[in-house]
């Protein structure tokens, strides 16, 4: 019987297998590897300066804490914050590009007459984080110091009173409804962005807006902006001397929300791990001092109990955009 035998591999065989098993390795798709293993990117559909940028960058150092990777905080602003939504919703689903949406993902559905994405079939709800109070205010320098008394003077100067937001969020459609429950005629100028409006009413050049307690807590206690009221459906402990819309105006409510959202089609395990991620930067002990003294409620919810959430917030808020009047574009 013949034998067949085989010459050893040479060593130079084997270095060369694995150089080349090595290379395979660190050639592999990111999308094949432990989530995560690169930076990630917080899309922010609006300027700096307003609460949703001002909650991502205080919530970036503890994600990289958590992650072990950078966070990329990015601002895509414009169009009442569609084009950093669409922007999400057209990226890959792979959990490197989220949404730090707010209350106009669920508003511009019916503000606006087409969007060039569903905001729940085109999206991976992933945790509502955060509940934000509104908060309607004035330049000191206008004799006002309530409800009444600011909608006794927007009768007296019909159109003469301006205020400013970012279209589409719920500071926006929040003086729509005023006007429309006041029957009073004052001038919303749309802005790019909630920070530049914020500016220019500590500059005195618009007369009141809505705007968020994380954004403006602090102006209001340098005495740089006065608080008429907050549009909950009851007073918050931050501002417990501040009555609601609600006290003058019955049936008034205008809050918002923070929550984080990816591409539609994203594995469950990345979801699980970007929500367990988010849940424990926010709950850690400093940041929920820092955002329950301006009036932000955590929430972390599941990415369940967003999902169920999303299209109740939506047909919430078509019925205040009718009754409203507003319209986008």
């Amino acid at each position: 019987m013949a034998i067949t035998t085989r010459s050893p591999m040479p060593a130079w065989c084997g270095i060369a297998s694995l150089l080349a098993f090595g290379n395979a390795l660190a050639q592999t798709p990111a999308s094949t590897q432990p989530f995560p293993v690169k930076a990630i990117r917080i899309i922010v559909p609006a300027t700096p300066g307003g609460g949703t940028d001002i909650l991502s960058r205080l919530l970036g150092p503890k994600l990289t804490e958590n992650l072990g990777q950078s966070m990329i905080i990015e601002n895509r602003a414009g169009a009442s914050t569609n084009i950093g939504t669409e922007f999400v919703a057209r990226s890959a689903p792979d959990g490197y590009t989220v949404l730090m949406a707010t209350t106009p993902h669920a508003i511009n559905p019916s503000l606006f007459t087409k969007l060039s994405f569903d905001p729940v079939r085109d999206f991976t709800m992933i945790s509502q984080l955060a509940l934000t109070q509104n908060v309607l205010l004035t330049h000191p320098s206008l004799p006002v110091n309530n409800v009444k008394e600011f909608v006794a003077l927007a009768k007296a100067r019909p159109g003469q009173l301006t205020a400013g937001t970012s279209g589409g969020t719920s500071a926006f459609l929040a003086i729509e409804m005023l006007r429309a429950a006041a029957k009073i005629d004052v001038l919303n100028i749309p802005y790019k962005g909630a920070g530049a409006a914020l500016n220019d009413i500590i500059a005195g050049h618009l007369q009141f807006q809505v705007n968020t307690t994380l954004a403006t807590l602090q102006f209001i206690q340098a005495g740089k902006l006065r608080a008429l009221a907050t549009c909950g459906t009851k007073r918050t402990t931050t501002l417990p001397q501040v009555p609601t819309v609600a006290e003058t105006i019955a049936g008034f409510e205008s809050s918002g929300w923070y929550a984080l959202l990816g591409p539609a089609g994203m594995p469950r395990d990345t979801v699980l791990k970007l929500h367990a991620a988010f849940s424990k930067s926010i709950q850690s002990p400093d940041i929920v001092k820092r955002l329950t003294e301006q009036g932000v409620d955590i929430v972390a919810g599941s990415p369940d109990e967003l999902t169920r959430l999303m299209p109740l917030e939506i047909s919430k808020w078509a019925a205040a955009v009718k009754a409203s009047g507003a319209k986008g574009n």
